[in-house]
């Protein structure tokens, strides 16, 4: 607003200069209106300048000047012809007010310069109609202005609740980071989605649905103040914008809307800190919002801005390709015990920010600072080369490579084509390149994550569930989700001890995947009666401290040339048996 004033008001301002300079004749005050058109000129310059730290309303004061300075201008040019053009200035006044107040103010605006503009026109000799075209020009710019104005706005607007959509609220989130970067405010967002909301829409329609969000945005609306604005951010998403408010105050309010209705809501809950934009605060709270829903749905999580030093060193380790993967061999069960076939590829960095940071940490870090895609990709590439490396020193093992992958990276729409140019670029095989999901976050239901999944399933690579049996929902979702091979969380395997039965869960996980053609990898095995009990269960592959710790990989080349194919115990009995081991095929380093 004080950008488009002050650029009226100094386009009048040098117009006014310029016309008052060269018109000819005397029949006016010269000198009064080349006043009036350099104090529009000096108006303008501190429009431009301090405009947008002025209160809303200065900005009245500024355009009933304009149209008085016009009239003045009018009244007094010494060129009769020149007071007529000069009456055009009005539709200035009529387009700045249209575009920026309301109808009521606007029409208030627009009325004192049409009366101006029918009275002074006259006074320069024309008849007494003559002001009335300038003056119907006025009008009907103002009235066209304002319409169009009213629908640009209008697009701000979700029709179904009538809160801001999300394209009103990043424009509503960019001005206020622009007014707390200004006053050293602070500035809090909450993100809230409506907890299995999906299910509302399929069993009872989508009229229903609808009849729940506006029933929530209408109870919401009532508990917040003047300045904070809440938004429908898409579906069944919310957005709050919380003004000159902290974390803990804004976690205090989510709990008071989530309390005012009966429908469940998870929400995340951040807070900006100077240098930061807007996409970056969303991506911060997204990640919040995401955890509640992995902690159980129906609670907040605050997702603190205050770990930015190591975001910065994360960043620029990614940039310079400071990070360390370091890999741990899967074994088969089924061929003596300790034959690799595989390996899963471990992110290793430390940090001078924060030594004492896990890998879990670093993740989460990662996912709050929108570093999540760049990190996955340079791991999932480093993985691919390094596995091809493997590949050719033991050509005859045939081994799978296993990827961890973010949940949030995994619901990015464009995250399938992302692996499958890092394959092609690597050259490793589809068919070999295994991506591990936790199953908590399969449980998120995202309709992208799992059309990502059947996307890479149909190319050849093949989706595993990690720590399974830790979730809520795996035993009723197994059948529906795009998965080829079960990892059996540790704490199973931790269980099996020689003074106790084996956890009678883990031959229900061996029945159900043989029921459902699944792989299954025992996770965290640490002794060989681990090792034997799961293979008496029928378990295929294992992994854990009992073969192998995790290595970069020329360690773990030459771990696998020294017990020539196989980890740990197995490698031990691949060396009483020399003729087994030439059996397998086995290819040693030159």
């Amino acid at each position: 607003m004080a950008r488009t004033t002050g650029a009226f008001y100094v386009m009048g301002g040098v117009l006014g200069l310029a016309i008052t300079a060269v018109a000819p004749g005397d029949e006016g005050n010269r000198l009064l209106v080349g006043t009036a058109a350099a104090i529009a000129l000096l108006l303008g310059l501190t429009l431009l300048a301090w405009g947008p730290r002025l209160p809303h309303a200065i900005h009245h004061g500024y355009v009933a000047v304009a149209t008085v300075l016009v009239t003045i201008a009018v009244h007094d040019f010494p060129n009769t012809t020149g007071a007529l053009g000069l009456a055009s200035f009005y539709v200035f006044i009529a387009c700045d007010a249209a575009l920026f107040f309301r109808m009521t103010q606007a029409a208030a605006h627009i009325a004192f310069a049409v009366a101006l503009c029918l009275w002074v026109v006259p006074t320069r000799g024309f008849d007494w109609w003559s002001g009335i075209i300038p003056a119907g020009v006025t009008v009907g710019v103002g009235v066209v202005v304002g319409i169009l104005t009213r629908m640009a706005s209008e697009a701000d607007i979700d029709v179904l609740t009538g809160l801001l959509n999300r394209r009103g609220f990043d424009r509503a989130l960019n001005t206020a980071i622009t007014q707390a970067t200004r006053t050293g405010q602070s500035l809090s967002l909450v993100l809230v989605d409506l907890d299995r909301f999906q299910k509302i829409n399929d069993h009872l329609g989508h009229r229903a649905g609808d009849a729940v969000l506006q029933r929530v945005a209408d109870t919401w609306s009532k508990l917040l103040a003047p300045d904070q604005r809440l938004a429908r951010y898409g579906g069944d998403a919310f957005a709050l914008l919380l003004p000159n408010v902290t974390e803990q105050a804004a976690i205090l309010l989510t709990e008071q809307l989530r309390a005012a209705v009966t429908t469940g809501c998870s929400a995340g809950v951040t807070s900006w800190q100077p240098g930061e934009s807007g996409s970056l605060l969303v991506s911060r709270a997204d990640v919040g919002l995401y955890r509640a829903k992995q902690a159980g749905r129906n609670r907040t999580v605050l997702e603190s801005s205050r770990q930015l030093p190591l975001a910065v060193e994360l960043r620029e380790a990614i940039d310079r390709g400071a990070l360390d993967v370091h890999y741990q061999p899967i074994v088969s069960l089924t061929e003596g015990g300790g034959k690799a076939v595989g390996v899963e590829a471990l992110l290793r960095w430390s940090s001078s920010a924060q030594p004492d940071v896990t890998t879990e940490g670093l993740i989460r870090v990662a996912e709050e600072y929108d570093l999540i895609s760049d990190l996955d990709e340079l791991v999932l590439r480093r993985a691919c080369a390094d596995a091809a490396r493997l590949q050719e020193t033991f050509a005859q093992l045939d081994l799978t490579l296993n990827v961890n992958v973010s949940g949030l990276e995994l619901a990015e729409a464009g995250y399938a084509e992302r692996v499958w140019d890092i394959l092609s670029s690597t050259g490793w095989p589809a068919d070999q390149l295994v991506l591990e999901v936790t199953e908590s976050e399969l449980a998120a239901e995202s309709q992208t994550a799992i059309a990502n999944l059947h996307t890479l399933r149909d190319r050849g690579v093949r989706i595993a569930i990690d720590d399974f049996g830790t979730g809520y929902s795996s035993l009723s979702r197994l059948a529906t989700l795009p998965s080829d091979i079960l990892k059996v969380d540790q704490s199973f395997v931790a269980a099996i001890r020689s003074d106790s039965p084996a956890p009678p869960l883990l031959g229900v996980i061996a029945a159900l995947s043989s029921a459902l053609d699944l792989q299954v990898i025992a996770e965290g095995v640490e002794t060989e009666y681990q090792a034997a009990v799961l293979t008496e269960l029928g378990f295929a592959l294992a992994q854990g401290y009992h073969y192998s710790d995790s290595h970069p990989v020329s360690e773990l080349i030459n771990d696998l040339n020294q017990g020539q194919g196989r980890i740990g115990g197995g490698a031990d009995r691949a060396e009483e048996d020399q003729d087994a081991v030439a059996s397998n095929g086995w290819v040693p380093l030159n």
